[in-house]
């Protein structure tokens, strides 16, 4: 049993009140650490250690800057293995998965910023008019403390996606990451003492949203908010910091169309619909849980997608050969299951899955897995195939023509991401332009270059994470004038 610590002002404290939250292994449902549950104090504490970094790590060099984050980076490249441990143990998420995508996402996470600032350039204007000439330039600097909020899927992935771009421009940071999978955050604490951070460039509190991350929101002196979560949290979120007139960012849910054509590679289309659907349990924002299909191809397509969904081994996650993990919590597995019951009330076809396996090893026999789950036969418009489940549940409709197809894709609040299969590259630029989402993948799918601007539409999201938009978003934009005559 592990006892976690907050990361304020450089040092590993405990929290102000003395209150801690138990952390579960979704796999086995066994308490497997305390977690601080940090309040209004222990969020007040990190604010002034961030502030009072803030100067001199605003203006130090960006090379220095660079340079501190690259140590991070290669800290936690030489730690990827436990890290993936533990990210596998604190999510259920198979560890294979934790070793090949979600460490090395975070090591390039600040890799990637590290070097993007030493690559910036500013905006220039030269100015005439009959009675002067001038020149204008635009000067980009830090805002001062963010505010980072990340979510539980994708822990280590995603806060350091957040913390990246943020110290790398010179702000400082207060993160609160998911009080479900605290692990790697809390590790990912010592490694900036190791890696030599100046203390209060990140400082990382624990605690639920209510507790910690509503005082961090609300604090006046943190002017910048970027949020990954739910759309109902979300909300709140761009109420409040409009008040308080704060630049917010949010990366909220996602119920993404996958479109197949029936002049697409099918064979590829199939395989990647499941790898789109099922990839950590199907708890990816960006999973594609929605397959819309030409209705001349259905048949395979429901067919294919149930043959990779049965293929699929449910397993230890710790175990190096498991695909299919445990979901991270029995809280929401029980949410995944109530919509597949739904299903079943409003007349639909459970093709494979729908149900807890009863198959498994000893040691996962309390844990909270569900099976890979497909169904067809759903009335259009149901909260099944609009409501985001945000588990190994995937959805096919078909479509007789293109507008059809655009029409179901466009049939939901959300508008994060999306998938179009075709071997016609007129129809895919042209369904692309009109379907309503911030990424359209056409014959691929998680094809990301950090380069890109990511984010949602509708209630997936306001604002954009990556590339220029990260850097932008973090930084005020300064105009000077000098007249030269």
């Amino acid at each position: 049993m592990q006892t976690l610590a907050n990361l304020i002002a450089g040092r590993q404290r405990r929290p102000i009140a003395g209150a801690y939250l138990p952390d579960f292994e979704p796999a086995t449902g066994e308490e497997i650490a305390r977690v601080p549950a940090s309040d209004a104090q222990d969020v007040r504490a990190a604010v002034e250690a961030a502030a009072a970094a803030f100067p001199a790590w605003s203006s130090m060099p960006p090379a220095e800057r660079s340079a501190h984050l690259l140590a991070l980076a290669d800290l936690i490249e030489a730690n990827l293995d436990t890290l993936a441990d533990a990210e596998s143990t604190d999510t259920g998420k198979p560890v294979a998965l934790a070793r090949t995508v979600d460490i090395p996402r975070a090591v390039e996470n600040f890799r990637f910023f590290a070097t993007a600032i030493l690559h910036t350039e500013s905006a220039f204007h030269e100015s005439h008019n009959a009675n002067w000439h001038a020149i204008n330039y635009t000067l980009r600097r830090p805002r001062g403390v963010a505010g980072l909020i990340s979510p539980w899927n994708l822990p280590l992935y995603l806060l350091t996606w957040k913390i990246a771009p943020a110290i790398a421009t010179g702000n400082t940071c207060v993160a609160k990451p998911s009080e479900v999978t605290p692990l790697t955050a809390s590790m990912l604490g010592r490694l900036a003492i190791d890696a030599g951070l100046p203390p209060g460039v990140i400082n990382i509190v624990h605690g639920t949203g209510a507790d910690a991350g509503a005082p961090l929101v609300e604090h006046p002196d943190v002017p910048t908010i970027s949020f990954t979560g739910s759309t109902g949290v979300g909300c709140w979120i761009g109420k409040t910091a409009g008040d308080m007139l704060k630049r917010v960012s949010l990366e909220l849910g996602g119920k993404n169309p996958n479109v197949i054509f029936a002049d697409a590679d099918l064979d590829e289309a199939i395989d990647t619909a499941a790898r789109a659907a099922f990839t950590n349990q199907g708890q990816i924002c960006l999973c594609g849980s929605r397959v819309i299909v030409e209705r001349g191809v259905y048949d395979r397509v429901v067919d294919g997608l149930v043959q990779h969904a049965e293929s699929l081994t449910i397993g230890d996650p710790r175990d190096p050969a498991t695909l299919f993990g445990a979901l991270t919590s029995a809280a929401h597995r029980d949410k995944v299951a109530s919509y597949v019951e739904m299903a079943r009330e409003l007349g639909g076809t459970i093709r494979c899955g729908g149900k807890a396996p009863t198959h498994l090893p000893d040691r996962c026999r309390a844990g909270s897995f569900f099976e890979p789950t497909v169904i067809t036969d759903l009335p259009p418009g149901c909260r099944v195939l609009t409501e985001e489940i945000f588990g190994p549940v995937v959805t096919v409709e078909a479509f007789d023509t293109e507008d059809d197809a655009v029409t179901l894709a466009n049939a939901t609040d959300y508008g994060l991401a999306s998938m179009l299969w075709t071997s016609d590259l007129t129809r895919a630029h042209r369904v692309a332009e009109r379907i309503h989402a911030g990424i359209v993948w056409v014959n691929c799918w998680m094809l990301r270059d950090l380069r890109t601007p990511f984010g949602g539409v509708k209630q997936s999201g306001v604002g954009r994470e990556g590339g220029l938009e990260a850097l932008r978003f973090f930084t005020e934009p300064k105009n000077v004038c000098v007249r030269l005559s």
